[in-house]
């Protein structure tokens, strides 16, 4: 077992992947740009050709798996150049014409998409929310389970050990897309998991600055059919993003501990607000997600969630903030917020707002909505 296992988030963050020091060379090296490596005689060793593996890579792998599943040395993780390549790599490389996958019906707004894909290809998918565990009810027989929790955007959250348990006794495998979680907020490997997915582009890198996905798995053999699926479709990350994203691990901890702090203040603010409506955030005492979150996640995230009474009141609301830019996707250290219902693929009321809590002072970004909540009133 990995020192790693013996650390908190913050020591793993700060030196995760770190290679051993050597003198006179950076603690973390720069990108390195290959398409290909000095390869005389026969192709072997770890690096032969810039499709397949890359320093780089190799590092933040490494680090990403120390921070799923630390400690646990067998866990293996391979990064993608987008959070959909990744889920892409896993459900195609799993799955075979007749199979059956089963997915949350109110998860990221893309997942319609695959499923139209899936069935393109002749596999059933079924669908559940992901509240009260209701992907239980359609197990029998699926091939693979899906879980996204907590879910994005309406933040319901499954207790991912029933679950998995649940699966694995019908010989299913499960993936938990743990995005919105990161691996501070909650490790699906421990809770019984097959698979770790995500998209880095959210909190884990933090800086909406590029785009990364990756996949963790301590089965050699589900992943070595990911493996191969990188390889077949060339989903592979520059270098230049993988070295970045390495670079902002270091200070996950630091942004998520004042994001979710954040994200919990403006939650607890729109309670007292009369034109609120359908408040969610699972570190919420009454949130009917707290006590299973309250069971498998450290973290409680930095996303809430919530209504206002007409589209052109959230439109309203939205352009009267000044710290909070109007943005989709999330986790990053300046405050989103969006309209979903703007995109079309979310079952959402037109006023409902996704809003993504920064790294800003916490009074700040308190008082910030509270006015724009005041200004949009009339």
């Amino acid at each position: 077992m990995s020192d790693s296992a013996v650390f908190g988030d913050g020591t793993r963050a700060v030196r995760a992947g770190l290679p051993e020091p050597v003198k006179h060379e950076p603690t973390l090296p720069g990108p390195v740009f290959a398409a290909h490596y000095h390869l005389p005689g026969d192709p072997t060793g770890p690096y032969t050709y810039g499709r397949d593996e890359n320093p780089t890579w190799t590092l933040l792998e490494r680090a990403i798996g120390e921070l799923e599943a630390p400690g646990q040395d067998d866990a293996e993780t391979l990064v993608f150049p987008s959070g959909m390549a990744a889920i892409s790599a896993v459900l195609f490389s799993q799955l075979r014409t007749g199979d059956v996958a089963v997915l949350p019906n109110d998860g990221y707004q893309a997942l319609p998409l695959v499923r139209e894909q899936l069935e393109a290809y002749g596999i059933e998918v079924r669908t559940a929310p992901t509240a009260g565990n209701a992907q239980l009810d359609v197990l029998d027989g699926a091939k693979l389970l899906w879980i996204e929790t907590p879910s994005n955007p309406g933040l319901d959250v499954c207790d991912i050990r029933r679950l998995t348990e649940a699966a694995h006794a019908r010989g299913c495998v499960v993936a938990v897309d743990n995005t919105l979680a990161t691996p501070l907020g909650q490790r699906p490997l421990e809770l019984g998991a097959d698979f770790a997915v995500a998209s880095g582009t959210k909190q884990l890198t933090g800086h909406g600055d590029l785009l990364l996905g990756y996949v963790v798995s301590r089965d050699a053999g589900l992943l070595t059919a990911v493996r191969r699926w990188r390889k077949i479709a060339g989903a592979i990350p520059g270098p230049m993003e993988a070295w970045l994203a390495h670079r902002s691990l270091a200070t996950l901890h630091l942004r998520a501990d004042r994001q979710s702090a954040n994200a919990l203040a403006v939650a607890e603010a729109l309670k007292g607000r009369p034109e609120v409506t359908g408040l969610r955030h699972p570190g919420l005492p009454d949130d009917p997600a707290h006590k299973i979150a309250s069971q498998q996640m450290r973290r409680y995230g930095c996303v809430v969630s919530f209504s206002l009474p007409t589209r052109a009141r959230a439109d309203r609301f939205l352009d009267a903030l000044r710290l909070v830019d109007d943005a989709t996707s999330f986790g990053g250290v300046r405050s989103t917020a969006e309209r979903r219902g703007r995109w079309g693929g979310d079952a959402v009321p037109e006023g409902f707002v996704r809003f993504s809590a920064g790294a800003e002072d916490t009074d700040d970004l308190v008082a910030d909505v509270l006015r724009a909540l005041d200004e949009s009133a009339g």
